[in-house]
């Protein structure tokens, strides 16, 4: 890769990782899950406890979740993060730069109603938030071992960082729902769980407003700013991602096309049907469907089988192909079969 591809690529990570999530966004899905909370230790680790809007949730919600423990720890570098150092003859808080912080929590004995300074209510409720001696990123060797400990980790991961977040989740068999880019499935790293039923998406699959930095670069489209001057943007390809149990299940998808060789062509290079749309699966057909990503949000693995993935055709041995269709590249797709098909 050459040294601008390099620079681009970065510079394009940069500018995709600073969004963060409103407190509606992350009360509407939490709130599902609320009893696998009970007696847990949770790990926010991507989380300024200052401004982030998951550690905000906890605490307002940590006596009726009945949680353990709560931990937020924060990225120094982060540009939403109000930099402070702790004074640790007096526990009060002096700005600083570049450096880390960790907010623990054990019980709450009075609620928070967001007036009273952050760092008084901790304190006063037996807690701590200390100056951790790095940045506070999440793959440091103290942040991962508040990863050991904890039970579920709740969080909204910088998007280029996303794949490694879950890698560290899944080698210490960690519980955890993550709010992540819809293109981050198809990752070789990813994408063999999906296909296992090993994770699934949450409940929210698409549309997400999150706030963004003040330098944040103006968009022509899905960008706007408020009356108080807050910039926001919005995905329409954002998600959650969770191995905890759905309190309800997909219902099955009503299918009402029959198959037609016209209008379902095979690929060039692989045995599979092209299906545009989700709702144009047809009921009746046997063999390998190429559907779109979208695809996941009705999936029900009593109805469908994931049996790989159309993308580079090199990503690992789910990626069984190149989709190539009339001698044209199409957008990555999964591959699933009908396990119940309507003769």
């Amino acid at each position: 890769m050459s040294g601008n591809s390099i620079l681009n690529k970065a510079k394009k990570a940069s500018n995709n990782d600073e969004f963060y999530t409103t407190y509606e966004t992350v009360e509407e899905e939490l709130s599902r899950y609320a009893e696998q909370f009970n007696d847990k230790s949770v790990l926010c680790n991507c989380d300024d406890p200052f401004e982030s809007n998951f550690c905000r949730y906890f605490i307002d919600n940590f006596n009726t979740l009945k949680l353990k423990k709560l931990i937020c720890t924060s990225y120094g570098k982060s540009k939403l993060l109000r930099r402070y150092s702790i004074d640790t003859k007096t526990s009060s808080l002096h700005e600083r730069d570049g450096v880390g912080y960790a907010l623990i929590l054990s019980h709450i004995k009075q609620d928070y109603d967001g007036v009273e300074d952050i760092v008084d209510f901790v304190q006063n409720n037996g807690g701590t938030i200390k100056r951790l001696k790095g940045d506070g990123d999440f793959r440091s060797d103290e942040c991962i071992e508040f990863l050991k400990e904890c039970d579920i980790c709740a969080t909204n991961p910088p998007f280029s960082l996303f794949t490694e977040l879950f890698v560290l989740l899944e080698k210490y068999k960690k519980k955890y729902i993550l709010i992540g880019n819809q293109n981050a499935l198809t990752y070789k790293e990813i994408f063999p769980y999906i296909m296992k039923n090993k994770t699934r998406i949450g409940y929210r699959f698409g549309e997400m407003a999150f706030r963004v930095p003040a330098d944040a670069e103006p968009h022509t489209t899905r960008f706007w700013i408020d009356e108080d001057g807050q910039k926001w943007r919005s995905l329409g390809n954002a998600m959650w991602l969770t191995n905890l149990k759905k309190t309800d299940s997909n219902i099955a998808l009503n299918l009402t096309q029959k198959y037609d060789p016209e209008k379902y062509p095979k690929f060039d290079n692989y045995d599979a049907i092209y299906i545009p749309r989700t709702i144009d699966i047809p009921m009746d057909y046997e063999g390998v469907m190429a559907v779109p990503i979208t695809f996941l949000k009705y999936y029900d693995s009593k109805q469908f089988e994931i049996v790989g993935e159309a993308n580079h055709g090199s990503d690992g041995p789910y990626d069984l192909f190149k989709p190539i269709l009339n001698g044209k590249e199409k957008f990555k797709r999964l591959l699933v079969k009908n396990k119940r098909p309507i003769k």
